[in-house]
This record gives C-alpha cells, structure tokens and sequence, in this order.
C-alpha cells in the first residue's frame, strides 16, 4: 500500500510541481502569478478539445504523446518512492530506468519529424544532442551509488541507510546531486538550457517539436513533461532522504514536500539565471558528466 500510495502521490502532484516553479518565479518578480492548480485546469481544457492531424503524417506522430507519458510512469515503478520498496524491481532495472526515457525522446523526436517542418526537425536534433550529453552523468551518478550500496538494483542502490553511504562517500553523493540536478534541469528543458515559456522557433529546443501537436495529443505532451520532471525531482529527493521512518504516511507527506521543495528551488534557478548560448549547453552538461565521473573515482578509491 505504501508504495502505490508514494506512486500515486507522484502521478498526482507532477502537474502542480509546475504551479510551483511558475508560483515561485511570480513572486520572486512581484507579480501574483497564475493559480497553482492551473496546470489541472489546462490540461483538462486541453482533453477536451479536439485537433486536427495532418495528412503527411503516420501513427508515430500519435504515439509520441503516448509514449511520453508512460515512459516516466513506467520509470516511477522502478524508484523506491518515499523510502520503499519499488513496485517493479530487480537486478539492472537502472538500464531500464535510463531506456525508458531515452525510448520516450526517441518518439517524440520521430514524431516531430514525421511532421515534415524544418523547424520540428530542428529541435528535435537539438533535443537528441543535448540528451546525449546528459545520459553519461545520469548513468555515471547510478553507477557512482551501485559501487557504494553494492546494489544493481535501483532499490537497493537508493537504500542509503542502510548502507551507510553518507557516512563512507558523503562527497560522492553531493557530488552526484549536483550533476543530477543540471540533468534535471536539461533532460526537462528548463533554464538555463531552455525556456519553456518562449515562443521563438529558433531558440526553442523541446517546445519547438511539440508545435503541430494540439487538444489531448498536446496534454499527453504535457502531463508527460510534467511527470518526467517529478521523476528526476525523485532522484534528488531520494539521496536527501534516503531512509524511511516507521510510518508510511509521514514518509508520504516527506516524499511529497520534497518533491515540491525541487520545484521551488528550480524556480529559484529560473528566477536568477538567463538562458545560456547554444554552444554554452554542451559545456555545462560536460560538466555534470565530469561531476558525476569524480564521483565515481571517489568512491572506487
């Protein structure tokens, strides 16, 4: 029950981790800002429009909305979510984890393309680019944390009380948090990679593939967006507080304040940063693949 309720929890609150950030950047600015509910009231707008599918494209332009909404849901079976045991777990599931979200980039890149505009293709080899610099410092962060657990198993890996990896590789795992938190901020499109607000085709990256999509395709594209980045605010979360208490609610209530807290400090981020250059992208994430990479070395001293 405890870790459907801690998936639940995560397939409910992604829409408004996104009231959040947009909360958080309005009142750094002074403004208001929209509701913090008002991702739900667009996505439900959003279903219940209709749209209109061009005649040059095939079934893969359908099934990138599809497919990126499973592709995150599917990896959040894999977490230990709030401390517990994952609801699908076993050995080398972490290359799964990585898969699915790499199948989930494929789509919507073929689906972007399969449009026949220039300017889709044009993010989308943006998006592919970026993304490959950004698995090599998640994979590194994973494998960083299986030689300190001793684990294979993403379960296990992220079980670090018991296994005591504060107190044996603290410097590895802040290490890893801060190379995870620049790949949060990339693999989900969010300054200083890029701007999810802007609407100038030459400078968006993930927006600009998503232009032809509208109605319920559109929301799918969404929602997707929006549990994706729950799903990597759960990796933080997860190596900050890694053991679990004895009950399960305040465990859930934890794990979904954490969740939340990513989202201000992402807001915090956005709210303080311009976005980078292009060709500054690649060095940042350069970056957190050499951040990731140390702590490997750390803890394989």
């Amino acid at each position: 029950m405890s870790s459907i309720a801690n998936l639940a929890a995560v397939l409910v609150l992604a829409p408004l981790l996104l009231g959040v950030i947009n909360r958080t950047k309005a009142v750094v600015a002074g403004r208001s800002g929209p509701p913090l509910l008002q991702a739900y009231f667009d996505l439900a707008k959003l279903l219940r429009k209709g749209f209109v599918v061009s005649e040059t494209t095939t079934w893969v332009f359908l099934a990138g909305p599809v497919v990126s909404v499973v592709a995150p849901a599917v990896a959040a079976l894999l977490l230990p979510l709030g401390g517990r045991p994952s609801a699908l777990s076993f050995t080398g599931d972490m290359i799964l984890f990585v898969g699915v979200f790499s199948l989930a980039r494929f789509f919507v890149a073929a689906a972007a393309m399969d449009t026949g505009s220039p300017f889709e293709g044009m993010g989308a080899a943006r998006e592919v680019t970026f993304s490959a610099l950004a698995e090599p410092a998640l994979l590194f962060g994973l494998l960083a944390l299986t030689r300190t657990s001793g684990s294979l198993s993403l379960t296990g890996m992220f079980d670090l009380g018991a296994s005591h990896a504060w107190q044996k590789a603290s410097a590895s795992i802040v290490l890893v948090l801060a190379s995870w938190f620049i790949v949060l901020l990339a693999e989900n499109s969010r300054v200083p990679f890029d701007d999810p607000n802007t609407h100038l085709e030459l400078t968006m990256v993930h927006e600009v593939m998503v232009l032809d999509h509208a109605g319920p395709a559109f929301g799918f594209i969404v929602y997707g967006a929006a549990l994706k980045l729950a799903v990597f605010s759960s990796l933080l979360v997860l190596l900050l507080k890694p053991a679990a208490s004895g009950s399960w609610a305040l465990d859930l209530v934890l794990f979904s304040g954490g969740i939340l807290a990513v989202g201000v400090v992402v807001g915090l981020v956005e709210s303080s940063m311009a976005r980078l250059r292009l060709v500054r992208i690649p060095q940042l994430l350069v970056t957190a693949a050499l951040l990731a990479g140390f702590a490997v070395v750390l803890v394989l001293r």
